[in-house]
């Protein structure tokens, strides 16, 4: 999940005296704490919404074929009960049991039997089509559903994860610039323009040229790309290694549980530098700078690298 919150607008309040820089370092690490776990959420639900959306695509093919199924047995079975009625197959079975000659019933009993077998089928098909058919519209219902309320989850973590935006920003705002940047918020020192200009051989360089082309693009909240929709970190961290034909995990969380650590003294191109408890994630492309996602109303940037002293920082992964 992008929850950045490297950085902040910078300005300073008036009014209410103005807490002290240790006083809102602790109330901007609660609020990254929270943001991030709340920003975690909202990408496994963003996950599951893209996998039920999915799941439904499946259950509706899955429908259109059952309701032909269900159709042209319907039409056959109509086909056999008006046969039966409109020939007298019916009563002529019934007069033939009922007849006093036990010959004529054993000269055509197999008859019968063909006819009883034949119908019994196709109605044995046509109810199992009937029940397949009922049982996926109950499905296709219920998934549904379970869009709607995915959906109305994204939206409530959307309000709270802007929420805790706003009240960031007015924690910084009481601060002066110098101060802000004590508490890792000072105003962004990156750049949303850049050309990449180095190789493309290795799996790591298409992955910074990938970043690179994205310069600019917006962050939101649970994107993956393209620029248009655009991205959120772990999106866009994810992508850049896609470009090259890499998988590596969704989530931020994933990304620093799942690949291997490097050193920050050693890192390389292509590397994911993970920020804030694992809730921020960016991309190391040489030359001491790194392409981030950083935050809602803010665009893809390419951003200075101090190291070990990088705001924030808690290492790095190579995939």
């Amino acid at each position: 999940m992008g929850a950045g919150l490297l950085f902040a607008v910078s300005g300073s309040a008036a009014g209410a005296p103005k807490p002290t820089v240790a006083q809102v370092q602790k109330k901007i690490t609660q609020l990254k704490s929270r943001f991030n776990q709340l920003g975690q959420q909202y990408d496994q639900v963003q996950q599951q919404l893209a996998s039920t959306n999915q799941r439904l695509k499946l259950v509706e093919q899955q429908l259109k074929v059952y309701k032909g199924r269900f159709s042209s047995l319907q039409s056959e079975v109509a086909r056999i009960a008006i046969n039966a009625y409109e020939t007298g197959n019916v009563s002529s079975s019934v007069t033939l049991l009922t007849s006093g000659d036990p010959q004529q019933i054993l000269d055509q009993s197999s008859i019968l039997q063909e006819l009883s077998n034949s119908n019994e089928a196709r109605i044995g098909q046509f109810l199992s089509a009937a029940r397949r058919l009922e049982d996926t519209q109950q499905l296709a219902a219920r998934t549904r559903a379970g869009i709607v309320q995915l959906k109305a989850s994204l939206k409530k973590r959307r309000t709270a994860l802007n929420k805790m935006l706003g009240q960031q920003e007015t924690l910084l705002a009481q601060l002066t610039p110098p101060q802000q940047a004590t508490v890792g918020g000072g105003p962004t020192t990156g750049t949303t323009t850049g050309h990449y200009t180095g190789p493309t051989s290795s799996q790591a360089d298409k992955a910074v040229a990938f970043a690179y082309n994205q310069l600019g693009c917006p962050y939101v909240y649970g994107g993956t790309g393209p620029c248009s929709s655009g991205f959120d970190c772990s999106g866009l961290t994810m992508e850049s290694w896609a470009a090259a034909g890499v998988s590596i995990p969704r989530t931020s969380y994933d990304q620093w549980n799942s690949l291997p650590h490097v050193s920050l003294s050693s890192v390389q191109p292509g590397d994911i530098l993970v920020f804030w408890g694992a809730g921020h994630v960016a991309i190391y492309v040489g030359h001491n700078q790194f392409i981030q996602a950083p935050q809602p109303g803010q665009n893809v940037e390419l951003v200075a690298y101090q190291g070990a002293s990088t705001p924030g920082i808690d290492g790095a992964v190579r995939p």
